[in-house]
């Protein structure tokens, strides 16, 4: 099992560790700051660092739910550490970082638009949300809103609640296509002020105002009822 720093704490940019396994292309670790594709958001990327000096390029982070461990996967032709080896791990903090804020965005988006979500996705530098929605507001309208709710400085949040009290709470979970982390008793709400409460285990900026300035890409219709909004950094 490995800890997940960047759970409580996702600014955390480097940590020290030990690898517990080793697979194809890939090693696992006692602790680490490396956040694994999940709930719309890409792995992170970076680097190992080895007490020689040696960095080892990792390209992705996924998790092995089978083993309950997340792997670090090394690009083609690098070498893999050794058990029981201590490595510094350091992630790529500035597309970190702009993944931690389009996924914040993404849960403004959900203050702004009432509907329940049906899918979505976080990439480097865009976001989107498909939503039940019939009738979608205008782009100028909706990213008016949006960024009004961005600039409102809503500090973010954690608030744990046992797996219980979100069977209870349905309305917590407002993505239908993706379920919230499970199996540990409890589950993560991210609150930002008083615009948005939800269950998710992504990363995501102190305040609202990290977000900056957004632009709505697109609205597209994506079914009888299902919205596609796509939102970029302006």
């Amino acid at each position: 099992m490995t800890e997940e720093l960047f759970h409580k704490d996702g600014y955390i940019q480097q940590c020290e560790a030990t690898v517990t396994g080793l697979a194809d292309h890939a090693f696992e670790v006692d602790q680490t700051v490396f956040y694994p594709m999940g709930g719309g958001q890409p792995g992170d990327s970076g680097y190992a660092v080895r007490d020689h000096g040696q960095q080892i390029r990792i390209q992705d982070t996924r998790k092995d739910r089978e083993r309950n461990c997340i792997l670090h996967i090394v690009e083609e032709g690098e070498e893999l550490p050794t058990l029981g080896e201590r490595l510094s791990l350091q992630i790529d903090w500035e597309r970190r970082y702009r993944l931690m804020r389009m996924h914040s965005c993404m849960h403004m988006l959900c203050a702004v638009v009432p509907a329940p979500v049906t899918g979505g996705s976080i990439r480097d530098g865009s976001g989107r949300l498909d939503f039940d929605l019939p009738n979608p507001p205008t782009r100028e309208e909706l990213e008016e809103k949006l960024n009004q709710v961005i600039a409102g400085n809503h500090s973010m949040s954690y608030i744990w609640i046992t797996e219980q009290e979100i069977q209870n709470r349905p309305e917590l979970v407002k993505t239908m296509s993706v379920r919230p982390p499970s199996g540990a008793g409890t589950v993560r709400l991210v609150k930002f002020g008083e615009a948005d409460l939800q269950a998710c285990g992504g990363t995501h900026v102190s305040n609202s105002s990290e977000i900056g300035k957004v632009r709505v890409e697109s609205i597209k219709n994506k079914g009888k009822q299902n919205r596609r909004i796509t939102i970029e950094f302006a």
